[in-house]
């Protein structure tokens, strides 16, 4: 079975995005602190999707530099977490070409590990950020063809990229995903804040569902 790469950041559509790689591949995990708000809770989701999906090979990697760069308010504590897009049409929860950032990272360890996948949970619908486009992975996989070794070919894989979350969570509870084990909080690392943009739509995503998300709220 061949290798595949799968950006894990402990939220929810990353574990769904782990239940649908691990039918198609070998699974090694990657995760980026980068010095977010929830660095420590979500770090240790990431661990604990890790052992429940039985991951062997497993990365964490340390790029705080995105929070010396900033810019966002999930990692500069000064700018409170918004609900509302700016004035050129981004939520400041939006950090600057992150997955462009991650993505690079993913692609040296394929390199290195020989994985010629990465699937990141990345979708379209309810994300303003540029670097959640479709067109902003296909081109980035150009990227990657012209970028690395001639014996390399790494293909990124967005199985969510046109889903909501509602669907996200459906296909989840569908694969039995453990999204018990997930956090989607921007602000809080105890007890989820039910009121950020990522809670919102989580807790949206499981009402439509009929089903009670597990983890604690405030």
């Amino acid at each position: 079975m061949n290798l595949g790469i799968v950006l894990t950041s402990g939220g929810l559509d990353s574990c769904v995005t782990a239940a649908i790689a691990a039918s198609e591949v070998e699974l090694a995990f990657l995760h980026l602190n980068y010095r977010q708000r929830t660095e420590a809770r979500e770090l240790g989701a990431f661990y604990a999707l890790a052992d429940h999906f039985q991951v062997e090979k497993r990365l964490v990697v340390d790029v705080a530099y995105m929070h010396q760069i900033g810019g966002s308010s999930l990692v500069d504590t000064n700018i409170a977490v918004s609900r509302e897009e700016n004035d050129d049409g981004l939520p400041n929860t939006y950090v600057p070409f992150r997955n462009a950032n991650l993505l690079g990272i993913a692609v040296a360890w394929a390199e290195v590990i020989g994985a010629t996948s990465i699937y990141i949970g990345a979708h379209e619908d309810e994300s303003n950020y540029p670097d959640c486009r479709n067109e902003f992975f296909k081109t980035y996989e150009r990227m990657i063809a012209v970028g690395t070794g001639p014996q390399t070919h790494i293909r990124l894989q967005t199985p969510l990229i046109e889903l909501d979350k509602s669907a996200i969570i459906r296909q989840g509870l569908t694969l039995a995903a453990p999204l018990h084990l997930t956090w989607s909080c921007y602000q809080n690392e105890q007890v989820a804040c039910g009121r950020c943009t990522s809670c919102r739509l989580r807790l949206q995503g499981f009402r439509r569902n009929g089903v009670e998300d597990s983890i604690p709220y405030g």
